[in-house]
Order: structure tokens, then sequence, then C-alpha cells
């Protein structure tokens, strides 16, 4: 995984260009009704979405798998720390965290490893901390294509795996928090300049 986003990013730099994905906006609005301050991003890319939380006064801490996106986020986002990691391989972190925002990280993981990322998200979680994610569903225009990998697992690009969640699906990935919301969220982007619209779920639970 750490050899696709190296390239991936080594050949587009910013793919998503500079702004934030709508599904930030989303979580930002949800966590800013409690007003807590520490905020983890696993998989923080080149750091468009970290960015909008720590202008509105987050402490954030970004891990990144790909150690050239994180050479970007470093001079892109001043404002928040960013550790050259994976949540699944993850380094000794003293802290433990009010919020975590993921965006379309979680469905790149075998299951195995999506349940290791969710247990250790949980664990870097203080008690009544809040999460939010989104990940592909089924509606995706690639669902079903490419190789098959597991259960609604496909390999649409070679080295790149993607798992397309259910809503029954997601909410089983997450039974140990507390389910507040979820839903289908339509995330508009444009890169090589191919504009298309991807159907996300998104989850906002409770631990």
């Amino acid at each position: 995984m750490k050899s696709y986003w190296n390239r991936r990013f080594e050949l587009e730099e910013k793919i998503w260009g500079s702004k934030a994905s709508q599904s930030a906006e989303k979580a930002l609005e949800l966590f800013n009704k409690d007003k807590i301050g520490s905020l983890l991003i696993p998989g923080a890319g080149y750091g468009r979405n970290s960015k909008l939380f720590s202008q509105a006064g987050y402490k954030v801490v970004g891990l990144e798998i790909s150690d050239y996106a994180c050479n970007i986020a470093k001079s892109f986002d001043l404002d928040t720390l960013f550790i050259n990691a994976s949540i699944t391989n993850i380094p000794l972190l003293n802290e433990r965290f009010n919020l975590i925002y993921c965006f379309n990280v979680l469905h790149l993981f075998l299951k195995n490893d999506r349940i290791l990322f969710i247990e250790n998200c949980y664990n870097l979680m203080k008690n009544n901390g809040f999460a939010f994610f989104t990940v592909f569903s089924e509606h995706e225009s690639s669902f079903s294509k490419g190789k098959k990998i597991e259960e609604n697992t496909y390999e649409s690009k070679p080295g790149r795996p993607v798992h397309y969640f259910s809503e029954k699906d997601l909410i089983e990935h997450f039974e140990s928090f507390s389910m507040i919301e979820n839903g289908i969220l339509n995330e508009l982007e444009n890169h090589g300049g191919n504009e298309h619209t991807h159907r996300l779920r998104y989850i906002f639970v409770k631990k």
C-alpha cells in the first residue's frame, strides 16, 4: 500500500486539490456542537482536510503512510503534526484524542486489517469521544469491477483493493461504538481532468 500511494503522490502531488472534502465540512459541523479539541486523522494525505480542522482551532495529529505526502503536508498545513505511519502499525502515542476523522481510508484494507484499524482508533480515543468515517459504498461505479479479493472487495486498480460497504456492513464494523448517525454523501471530485461523484457512506459514532 505504501508504494502505491507514494507513486500516486509523486505523480499527481495534490491529487484532489487544496480545498477540504465535503465530508470534512460535515464532520466539522458535527464536532463543533461539542467544541472539544484534540483530533486524530488516519490517512491524512497531504493535509487538505487537516487544514480545515487546524484552522478551526483543533489540535490535530495526522497519520500518513506515504512519506512523500507527509512532506507535502508539512508545508501545506503548518499547524498539524504529521507522523509518517499507518494506523495499523502505529508508533507509541501517549495522547488520547477527543475526535477522529477519517476520509476514504478504511475501505482500502482487507478484513483483518479493517478490524485492527477500528480497534486501534477505539483505543486512541478518550471516553465519550466522537469519530466520523467515510468509505466507499456499494453504489460506487467501480463496485464489482476487477479481481475479487474478499467478499465485496475488488482490485479495481492494480495494487489497490477496495472494500465496498453496505449500511449493515458498516454498522457491524463499528459495533464497539454507539452509533449516532449514518447515511450517504455525494462527494464531487475532479482530478486528472476527470470530474465525477463518489457515493460514500459515512458513520458518526461515540465511544
